[in-house]
């Protein structure tokens, strides 16, 4: 069978030939309507009778995006896709760098492996349950599609992560799996395994946040997992970074869309003041204060997934050979980092500073650092589009111990610019830093849907260009 082929002649497609695997074949035909009816009963409410222009994969080349069409999402071929094997690959990191990588697990890793699947898998269901009210208050058709299209491919990231678990965990894998269905996200008798997915996700403000801060911890822990000893996760991991992509474009162009329309309105109305906010919000549009305080919030909640900044757990996954850093493949080292350090900022007599510590414990804080990176390079793309109106404003990313609930900054209260505060000072100013009930309150009265084709929202500019080079007219969604 050829690897990038994908057979859509069974209940679940794949191309990791389940027809020749009857056991496994089996076991996720089971799961499959336990599944469907958490889809139903979690997934995006009040439109699943809806047709919905979604891509679905019809290779695992780069160019297996092909397949446009009308479907129900209930109807979604989800299934199994694993990157093409690479011929003679190693292991490329750790104790056993250099060894033939391991294709079925290795004992005294099973219980690392499980958790690292386990904890990936849970992150996926748990975005769909916190987006599955925002259809009905859609700023455009072109937005319902593409936050369906996130929807769809977050629950075949689960179906990744559940094949795994199948196919490779025997007993334990089918319990985790079913659980996978059963926790949800912000309830209090069974939330979610990660903090930040079980926060509300109340307006269309911060699903573009989310899907650029908190995806783009899911792309950067993905590329971490795909340099993986275990071949099977790393191919996994491989196909599941090129719909991440869509994922972290959707919150991209969606904040820089929002900016765009507030720059516009504030132009034709000859507001030049950002901090007029009054002003501003009459217009119908989100003020460039509240957008910052938004990226506040969810940069910081997206660090608190990076765990702590001097880990034992990211040190022996690390040194197993489970789960490498950030683009491995690409570093200039000797991939093992026995003796070697790395500066970890730390609390040093109250002040917040840079102290070497061995590298194989800071896994987690390089991690991060590659992070921020990837995330200044986008703020920065923002800021372009506040430049080109000439108004005086730059969107900033709060210092990495402002609003921590995880970490070595959990303890302390600190400004955006890293400066320590006082309880007392810390419960004046976070208004001035995170939204405040009023805030929400603003935005909430700007969620009003558009679902007529080529028609937006008042606070968000139309894209560049439309899906699958598509008309602006086209009905993305036909609501049923």
């Amino acid at each position: 069978m050829n690897i990038a082929a994908v057979d859509y002649d069974g209940l679940i497609p794949n191309n990791v030939a389940l027809g020749q695997d009857e056991r496994v074949k089996r076991a996720l035909e089971k799961w499959h309507p336990g599944y469907i009816n958490w889809w139903n009963d979690m997934g995006p409410e009040g439109f699943q009778e809806s047709l919905v222009y979604l891509r679905t994969a019809i290779s695992v080349d780069p160019k297996g995006w092909a397949k446009f069409d009308y479907v129900r999402m209930p109807d979604y071929r989800w299934g199994v896709l694993l990157a093409p094997a690479q011929e003679g690959r190693t292991i490329p990191f750790g104790r056993h760098k250099g060894e033939p990588a391991w294709q079925d697990v290795p004992g005294e890793y099973r219980a690392m492996l499980r958790r690292l699947i386990v904890i990936q898998g849970d992150t996926e269901p748990a975005s769909v349950e916190q987006q599955r009210y925002l259809g009905k208050t859609a700023p455009s058709l072109y937005d319902m599609r593409n936050l369906f299209q996130v929807n769809v491919e977050e629950g075949r990231h689960l179906w990744a992560m559940v094949y795994l678990l199948q196919k490779y965990f025997g007993t334990d894998g089918r319990e985790e799996a079913e659980a996978l269905l059963q926790r949800r996200s912000g309830d209090a008798d069974t939330p979610r395994m990660l903090g930040a997915f079980n926060e509300k996700t109340p307006d269309w403000l911060s699903f573009f946040m989310f899907t650029f801060f908190t995806d783009r911890d899911g792309k950067m822990q993905l590329e971490a997992l795909a340099q993986s000893g275990f071949d099977p996760l790393s191919r996994t991991c491989r196909f599941m970074l090129t719909e991440e992509a869509h994922h972290m474009f959707v919150g991209e162009t969606g904040v820089t869309r929002v900016i765009q329309r507030t720059c516009e309105a504030m132009k034709e109305a000859c507001i030049t003041d950002p901090y007029d906010i009054a002003k501003i919000r009459k217009l119908g549009v989100i003020d460039l204060p509240t957008i910052q305080k938004k990226a506040n919030l969810h940069f910081s909640l997206t660090l608190d997934l990076f765990g702590n900044e001097i880990s034992t757990n990211a040190a022996n996954a690390f040194h197993s050979g489970i789960k490498g850093r950030y683009r491995e493949d690409r570093l200039k080292d000797d991939h093992q980092l026995e003796g070697a350090t790395y500066p970890v900022l730390s609390l040093v007599d109250g002040k917040i500073e840079n102290v070497e510590a061995p590298a194989l414990s800071a896994l987690n804080m390089r991690l991060r650092d590659d992070y921020v990176v990837d995330c200044n390079a986008g703020v920065g793309r923002w800021n372009k589009v506040i430049e080109s109106f000439g108004i005086p404003f730059q969107i900033k990313l709060p210092n990495v111990a402002f609003h921590r609930h995880i970490g070595e900054f959990s303890s302390i209260k600190a400004d955006v610019d890293g400066n320590m505060l006082s309880d007392g000072e810390w419960t004046t100013k976070r208004s001035d830093y995170l939204p405040s009930d009023s805030d929400k309150d603003f935005i909430e009265s700007l969620m009003q849907p558009q679902f007529e084709p080529n028609k937006f929202a008042s606070w968000i500019a139309p894209p560049k260009v439309g899906i699958d080079n598509k008309p602006g007219e086209f009905e993305y969604v036909k609501i049923a």
